[in-house]
């Protein structure tokens, strides 16, 4: 009786602290975009986030202007309120205006860096391709990442350069816009199985925890800012880009970083294939700190067979509340939706079959190049790539510990007997499926004949969902 009493009081004593730090974390951040308040129009969003301060507080940190502008994307309202003729034409050339700077701002000072930078780039190329070969990182990815860092920082190769380089002809075919990001989600879907996060919704949750993550490194870029001597200066725009690599999903992180931040994408995909073959090593500890072993020993029961009727209609339901609640996100996920259908269906295996092997296989291989083609000396040798590298593993941690958190909290109000195990919390991140494996490999530690591995599966693939919406979220705000 006392042991249970104590129990109670320790899960009681750690959701306050957890409540705490929650608020602690909001209040800092807060605190940190709300300085300076006097001195300018926008609620001194400029003073941590940099560049903003002449876009007429369309940034303020408002939650009702938040909500409404999240309602002002959904496509109930743009299906009734269509954007005249006019309004496009001048987002157009908004939109030109702004790649047109970027691209000779980079111009500018692309030649600028020393030749021993280059060397150094090399010998990164060469680090990367060892951990991908050597130590098994990644290596589908990395290793190509690797090659294309090498190749490009030879000097007198051009092959990064336009317009007739091989690595510029790849990054400008499917890189640098949404093309190749979007195949790869659509050989995932072809590569899923949702069935166990339809036997068991609930789970879901733990995918939409994980992005706490996400949100948490957007306050952790704008306190980054404040540190003097730094000199990142991140934009809101560039910090959404590095917040995404919480989701642990390099296609989604590259798409984001496209669209909000591309001078940032090649360290921002390292970084986030870098930490999701890390996941071995970064999750077991944060698993095995915020559980006891009676946590980790919890049984969960047998998931129930799925339909294929169930299976058939998840991803069409998927894609119409994408469509209705969040278009934005809809390029992700439909095409997710789409390879998915298209396993499930049954009826067109060849396309199935080529989505998941062959097109997959080809996509990833470009995809990485054209990554790696932009590891160049003057987007990596600074504090900003620095920064990155330390806001991405803090986003992946908090993403861990926020699925385990959130699995503990939902124990309260399960029966005994219907428990989950927290550990499962930690395959929210959209790591699939090494997220899973790590959580069956961390519980059969504790008990060799407890199998964890499907019941991983639904927040693993749910986690796969969380971040397509977190990064729509993010578009949908900010991609103006």
């Amino acid at each position: 009786m006392l042991t249970t009493k104590a129990q109670n009081n320790t899960k009681i004593a750690f959701i306050m602290l957890g409540i705490l730090a929650v608020a602690g974390v909001l209040s800092v951040g807060t605190n940190a975009f709300a300085q300076n308040t006097a001195k300018t129009d926008n609620s001194g969003l400029d003073r941590v986030i940099a560049k903003t301060e002449n876009w007429n507080g369309r940034y303020d940190i408002s939650v009702s202007s938040f909500l409404k502008n999240i309602g002002k994307s959904t496509g109930i309202y743009k299906m009734i309120h269509r954007p005249s003729a006019e309004e496009i034409a001048a987002e157009e050339l908004a939109k030109e205006a702004e790649e047109y700077a970027m691209t000779h701002a980079e111009d500018s000072f692309a030649a600028e860096a020393p030749g021993w930078q280059y060397v150094l780039m090399i010998a990164v190329g060469f680090l990367i391709v060892y951990l991908g070969a050597v130590k098994g990182f990644e290596p589908l990815l990395l290793i190509p990442i690797g090659f294309g860092t090498i190749l490009v920082n030879i000097p007198g190769a051009g092959m990064g350069e336009g317009p007739d380089g091989m690595l510029h002809i790849i990054y400008s075919a499917g890189v640098g816009n949404e093309f190749f990001p979007m195949l790869i989600f659509m050989g995932i879907g072809a590569m899923t199985d949702f069935g166990p996060l339809i036997a068991n919704p609930k789970t879901a949750l733990l995918g939409a925890a994980a992005q706490l993550g996400v949100f948490v490194t957007l306050f952790g870029v704008a306190l980054m800012n404040m540190i003097p001597g730094l000199n990142t200066d991140y934009t809101i725009l560039q910090a959404c880009a590095i917040a995404i690599i919480g989701g642990a999903d390099g296609p989604t992180s590259i798409y984001v970083s496209g669209k909000l931040a591309p001078e940032l994408m090649a360290v921002i995909a390292v970084a986030a294939y870098s930490y999701m073959a890390l996941v071995p090593v970064i999750q077991p500890p944060i698993m095995k700190l915020l559980t006891s072993k009676k946590e980790r020993l919890i049984r969960m029961d047998q998931l129930r067979p799925v339909s294929k009727t169930e299976r058939i209609l998840f991803p069409m339901l998927l894609l119409v509340l994408t469509i209705l609640l969040l278009p934005p996100a809809a390029p992700l996920i439909g095409m997710l939706a789409f390879g998915n259908f298209v396993k499930q269906c049954g009826v067109v295996d060849r396309l199935s079959k080529t989505m998941e092997n062959e097109l997959m296989n080809i996509v990833s291989i470009l995809l990485s190049l054209g990554v790696g083609s932009q590891m160049t000396p003057e987007k990596i040798i600074n504090f900003k790539s620095i920064g990155i590298i330390v806001l991405g593993l803090l986003a992946f941690c908090v993403a861990t510990a926020g699925g385990v958190l959130v699995a503990k909290f939902m124990n309260l109000f399960l029966p005994k007997g219907k428990k989950i195990n927290p550990l499962i919390g930690a395959a929210g991140v959209s790591a699939v499926p090494m997220a899973a494996r790590v959580v069956n490999k961390v519980g059969q530690a504790e008990d060799p004949s407890n199998f964890l591995l499907m019941n991983a599966m639904g927040p693993n693939v749910s986690g796969v969902i969380g971040t397509a919406v977190a990064a729509g979220v993010f578009i949908a705000t900010y991609a103006h």
